[in-house]
């Protein structure tokens, strides 16, 4: 349990995330303009005359972006409602060119209820995370304050672009109830999950980095063993784990220092300052919804059937936690290991294709890539260095790796010799791995006669070693080891000549 310690005692954290992710679609929520937002397309250039609220202008519901939203709903475990609506949710600002958004209100039946999520908990073992529900909205747009030394500029190509966003449950009425995020370390752990279930589906690119998902993060505090749930605060847009994990920890502090002191925390909503690590008001919050919303009056009810659902369903893949499983209960996988192989889907896929259902191969296999792929990004063809996401091998294939897997395995090679040939592949050598183990010489000395004369010469060159192991000293079966491979230019068979040495010496 992840606590912090007061002047007064311990206290504990309650943690709530909305995760706004921008639904894959070619075209926005309610307009044919495009969604493919690019950060160098020109300003106000996939704008259409519905995103700017222009007069006769009416929304038209983008079908795919439901169908989107209700493939991430079962990829959440969660309830798919049959009937929706929208809403416009009333506030000014100038990204926002309708004065409202369209919305999707709690209790206005959202595409989807309630659901949850599994990770990995702060004691080690798997914890559920309840969702309460996933709705459809559009996004605003984007103010520039750079451009102009005295004026601010409004980008609209973001407006009306389709965002999915998705907010834990906290069970007030069951303070017993511990399914909701309770550290910084969860936290992050339940957005990766997420980010995950939605690259996996196809739903979101969801990358930070580029805005594709954002957070809101809610945090309360409470002594430990307390059952209140506390007054909590909302720290806006959250692009960064890091930044996410070192919010929620300075909030927490913030408030506990507040109830130490006899103060009592109010309910705003907070700025993160990247620069010093903390968090600061922004505006207040009253305990009333801070919107006032009605229904979208040129919007049609949602009716989603349970055809449309089983349909969707058939399409899905399999999920982050399915594929986890599965790599622990067929190859044998740890758990750590499961979770890098799995931390996006194209790794995930590739992992399969080296392991090739020869599961034997497959914790080698994962070794290889977690210590050694993992460790050479210039071998993987990336989209966004900083997203992780990976399109293909840029020169090591699952089949390279599979097959020098294998020839270890059979001797062909040693370890030595195998990161030889791993790293004049990654120089762009080509050739499959056996090909440049015979171009180059790499074969491992299995020759247990050739071996044998060696070890013979080893041993006559070092008589005082010999007598000193003889003694006791066994320790000293490495330095005749060393000397054997030194010989053999490091093309012996370690296995081999361990053997040999010890018949010998004894």
């Amino acid at each position: 349990m992840f606590t912090i310690k007061g002047k007064t005692g311990d206290w504990e954290l309650v943690i709530g995330l909305e995760t706004h992710i921008e639904v894959l679609s070619e075209s926005k929520l309610f307009s044919g303009a495009s969604a493919d937002y690019n950060p160098t397309v020109s300003p106000n250039t996939q704008v259409s005359m519905v995103d700017v609220a222009m007069p006769g202008m009416l929304p038209v519901i983008n079908k795919y972006c439901v169908d989107q939203a209700i493939k991430m709903g079962l990829g959440l475990n969660a309830e798919i409602s049959r009937h929706s609506r929208f809403a416009r949710k009333q506030y000014f600002y100038p990204d926002l060119p309708q004065g409202y958004q369209i919305s999707q209100p709690a209790d206005e039946a959202p595409v989807v209820g309630r659901g949850w999520v599994e990770i990995m908990g702060d004691d080690g073992n798997p914890k559920k995370i309840l969702i309460e529900r996933a709705h459809l909205e559009q996004d605003a747009g984007k103010l520039k304050h750079d451009v102009h030394p005295t004026k601010s500029f409004a980008d609209y190509n973001r407006t009306g672009v389709a965002l999915l966003e998705i907010v834990t449950y906290l069970n007030t009425k069951d303070p017993e109830n511990n399914s909701y995020i309770s550290s910084p370390d969860e936290a992050e752990r339940y957005l990766r999950e997420i980010r995950e279930i939605a690259r996996a589906l196809g739903v979101s690119k969801a990358n930070m980095e580029e805005g594709s998902m954002r957070a809101d993060v809610n945090v309360s505090v409470r002594p430990v063993g307390s059952s209140e749930f506390r007054t909590r605060t909302e720290t806006k847009n959250m692009v960064s784990f890091k930044f996410i994990k070192s919010a929620i920890e300075y909030e927490a502090r913030r408030q506990i220092e507040i109830y130490e002191n006899g103060g009592t925390v109010s309910q705003d909503t907070m700025r993160y300052n990247q620069g010093e690590g903390t968090t600061s008001v922004m505006r207040s919050k009253e305990d009333a919804l801070d919107y006032r919303y009605f229904p979208d009056p040129d919007l049609l009810p949602l009716e989603i059937s349970d055809e449309q659902i089983e349909r969707i369903r058939r399409t899905m893949p399999e999920l982050p936690s399915a594929t986890r499983a599965r790599y622990t209960a067929e190859f044998g996988l740890s758990e750590y290991d499961a979770a890098r192989l799995t931390e996006n889907t194209d790794i995930s896929h590739w992992f399969d294709s080296a392991v090739n259902g020869k599961a034997q191969n497959a914790k080698p296999i994962a070794n290889w890539m977690i210590s050694e792929l993992f460790a050479h990004p210039e071998n993987w063809d990336v989209k966004n260095e900083k997203s992780g996401i990976v399109d293909d091998m840029r020169i090591i294939t699952p089949c390279d790796l599979r097959e020098l897997v294998e020839m270890i395995a059979e001797n062909t090679v040693n370890g030595k010799q195998a990161k030889e040939i791993f790293i004049k592949m990654l120089d762009g050598e080509s050739g499959s791995p056996r090909e440049i183990a015979d171009k180059f010489g790499m074969k491992q000395m299995t020759d247990t006669g050739a071996i044998e004369a060696i070890v013979d010469e080893v041993i006559a060159a070092n008589p005082s070693q010999v007598e000193q192991y003889k003694s006791g000293k066994v320790g000293l079966l490495g330095f005749f080891v060393g000397n054997v491979m030194k010989k053999t230019g490091g093309t012996a068979n370690p296995a081999v000549v361990n053997e040999i040495l010890r018949g010998k010496l004894a």
